[in-house]
């Protein structure tokens, strides 16, 4: 979330609202589903994969926008609007607040393959679309884009580590143990691994006041992730009253010291 600078430049459309890749741009995109799908497996949760069924993505070529917004409808009534590379976050919110997601057509060069830093089409439809096919989660983002929307500046930043910690890196409980909801882990293939085998990361129960109060870096592997216990938890969650929750956060202070990057931990 919030697209900052970016060195890619989303495509336009044609006449008739098609947007059209390259060969190469189309293996790479075949390279990219083909090796988180592997990855994926037994990572993910059951709500992910039945979204990612319905939304019929296919394994070699780019998905058109059109496609896959008349698929999310179908299922939540969201959709997914293009957007620039990058956009000011209320625009971001405005997108939410209306039922849709915002979505760079762009995809990775070769070379950005492993990790981008910009959000590109494969982390906008593979990592988070699928997750829009669930109605409590649909719920929860547009209720989110209109809270932070309305909301004054200086509740802005910790709105965004609740998003940060739910709709990019969150897990969920399930009975086959946690598993992954987050676009940014579903579609990353270092971090999805990570934040499932490794023994590094802190796992932590949902609870709002904590995440307002934990700090984030968007370079890294994230040393905290939380679970949640259900979709509806994330509803009702955004649909209470989270000013106050804010305000005690901001009084008692971050949890944690802004996280290191790998270069800077001491070996």
């Amino acid at each position: 979330m919030g697209h900052q600078g970016s060195t890619y430049e989303s495509k336009t459309p044609d006449s008739k609202g098609l947007y059209h890749y390259t060969r190469s741009e189309n293996e790479i995109w075949r390279d990219l589903i083909t090796r988180q799908n592997q990855i994926l497996e037994g990572r993910v949760c059951d709500e992910f994969i039945k979204g990612r069924d319905l939304l019929g993505l296919n394994n070699h070529r780019v998905p058109q926008l059109k496609e896959i917004s008349a698929r999310l409808f179908d299922a939540t009534g969201f959709g997914v609007e293009s957007v620039p590379a990058v956009i000011p976050p209320k625009d971001f919110f405005a997108i939410l607040a209306n039922r849709r997601f915002p979505a760079a057509t762009f995809i990775r060069l070769r070379e950005d393959f492993d990790y981008i830093k910009e959000p590109d089409i494969f982390h906008e439809i593979y990592g988070h679309c699928p997750m829009l096919t669930n109605r409590s989660f649909a719920d929860y983002v547009q209720e989110y884009g209109k809270l932070a929307l309305s909301v004054e500046k200086q509740y802005m930043w910790p709105l965004q580590r609740l998003f940060w910690f739910t709709v990019e890196f969150g897990l969920i409980k399930t009975d086959k143990g946690n598993r992954i909801y987050g676009a940014g882990l579903a579609s990353s293939s270092g971090e999805a691994v990570y934040c499932m085998d490794s023994h590094e990361p802190t796992i932590m129960e949902f609870d709002p006041l904590n995440i307002f109060r934990t700090n984030y870096r968007i370079d890294i592997y994230q040393p905290i992730y939380y679970v949640i216990n259900s979709f509806e938890q994330l509803f009702d969650t955004i649909m209470s009253d989270l000013i106050p929750i804010i305000d005690q956060a901001k009084e008692l202070g971050n949890l944690n010291p802004a996280p290191l990057a790998p270069d800077q931990k001491p070996h």
